[in-house]
């Protein structure tokens, strides 16, 4: 579990392509602090398992699916990324719940200075955009930001400068594609309700409980 406050932007050094995976090589210094191999530390908002240690660095394996789903396959050696280890039992949780698995990925459209914060506009798809509520949280490279408001086709959110400048989103222009993961207590509540939805228009005509007309007539109602 993270919070989205990134704790340092390191530096992909190298990534190691196999037949589907790779193999991530990251430069970073306060992250590497306490770890050691086995743990997860957040990269770009996917949560990624340390397999090398080294001074000034870590490796971590990212397969197929991770690929498929996130914008860590673009990066190339050089492009800043967001670190932070996972949050401690008795750490302060400062952002929001985030899990560190992506649920898809968005483009920034727009940007647009607003005194001294940044508007960024990102377009995504609709899967996406159910989730994505104004008010709500969203996690956008791993950054635990606030959404401030959304349509059928995108959202946007306020940019601080602190925020601009410790993490790498001062490096995010438009077209650039930003991993995207949506609060988790929305698609558990979904989950929940899912159940109590009817399959189909047909289905709206019989209560989900099982009670029905029939049902009331054989017991005598």
């Amino acid at each position: 579990m993270f919070t989205g406050l990134v704790e340092e932007v390191g530096t992909l050094q190298s990534i190691r392509r196999g037949a589907r995976g790779a193999v991530l090589t990251i430069g970073a210094r306060t992250v590497l602090d306490g770890t050691r191999v086995g743990d997860s530390i957040m990269t770009n908002g996917v949560c990624l398992t340390v397999t090398e240690l080294g001074a000034t660095y870590f490796t971590a394996d990212v397969m197929s699916e991770t690929l498929s789903r996130s914008s860590l396959g673009d990066l190339s050696p050089g492009s800043p990324v967001n670190l932070e280890r996972a949050m401690p039992a008795d750490g302060r949780f400062g952002g929001h719940m985030v899990s560190g698995h992506i649920d898809g990925t968005g483009t920034v459209t727009e940007l647009r200075q607003d005194d001294n914060a940044v508007w960024y506009t990102v377009q995504t798809g609709p899967e996406l955009l159910r989730y994505i509520v104004e008010k709500g949280s969203i996690a956008i490279d791993g950054i635990s930001l606030t959404v401030a408001a959304v349509d059928d086709e995108s959202f946007r959110v306020s940019i601080i400068p602190h925020t601009r400048a410790v993490t790498n989103l001062s490096s995010k222009g438009v077209g650039s594609t930003v991993n995207l993961e949506c609060d988790v207590v929305g698609k558990y509540v979904e989950k929940l309700l899912l159940p109590y939805q009817p399959a189909s228009p047909a289905a709206k005509e019989e209560p989900t409980s099982g009670i029905t007309e029939a049902f009331l007539r054989e017991y005598g109602f």
